[in-house]
């Protein structure tokens, strides 16, 4: 079979390793095992650099890949991989491991690389995505202070009752207090204490009489 990528590397990412295997020119595969640390990171990426390793592969394992990703995308090809397609794949033996499985399946180009967005959408998408998530544990909190309260007959969630009005008159809602305003009628009150024009003879009468 052709090699596509003659020079190679496959990578098995742990939470606590990172077995590397770098294949270059079809010779011997080698080899490697690294922590997850910065400067272990760091040590990776020299070995594959001396080794003169152009493109690199590795398994989407959880998050584990992503401190991987940060610190090698700017000195080599990386491709990420699902390993549901990995393990479809026909023809791995038992006797290889993960690193020399995906860095052979990588030299003959038998790899699908998945999507992974540039830095500042990525940046973009976790602040994102961490803003939805306070926003939600924020509405959490809210409703669980306002069950508390509810249960203390707190009625916080609830409007005040409005103050009473005076009732509305023929010209619309009267600005004097309902307790203050007389009883009578303000049509029979402006007829009778009107001296100039009395409206009815009972009107007429009464105001005779003072």
């Amino acid at each position: 079979m052709d090699r596509v990528n003659p020079r190679c590397a496959g990578l098995d990412v742990h939470k606590d390793s990172v077995w590397a295997c770098a294949r270059v020119d079809g010779g011997k595969p080698l080899v490697e095992k690294f922590g997850t640390t910065s400067r272990e990171l760091l040590r990776l990426g020299d070995w594959l650099a001396g080794h003169g390793v152009t493109v690199v592969a590795m398994e989407s394992t959880g998050v584990f890949w992503k401190p991987v990703w940060n610190l090698l995308e700017d000195r080599f090809a990386l491709m990420l991989v699902n390993a549901r397609h990995v393990k479809q794949v026909p023809g791995r033996k038992t006797d290889v491991t993960d690193c020399d499985w995906i860095c052979q399946l990588l030299e003959h180009g038998l790899l699908k690389a998945s999507f992974v967005p540039d830095r500042p959408r990525r940046e973009l998408r976790d602040l994102t995505r961490q803003r939805t998530q306070l926003l939600g544990d924020r509405a959490r909190v809210v409703n669980r202070v306002q069950k508390t309260l509810e249960d203390a007959n707190v009625k916080l969630a609830s409007s005040p009752p409005s103050p009473p009005t005076s009732p509305a008159g023929a010209g619309g809602p009267s600005s004097t207090p309902w307790w203050k305003a007389s009883s009578r009628p303000s049509r029979w009150r402006s007829s009778c204490t009107s001296a100039w024009r009395p409206r009815s003879r009972r009107c007429a009468r009464r105001w005779r009489g003072r």
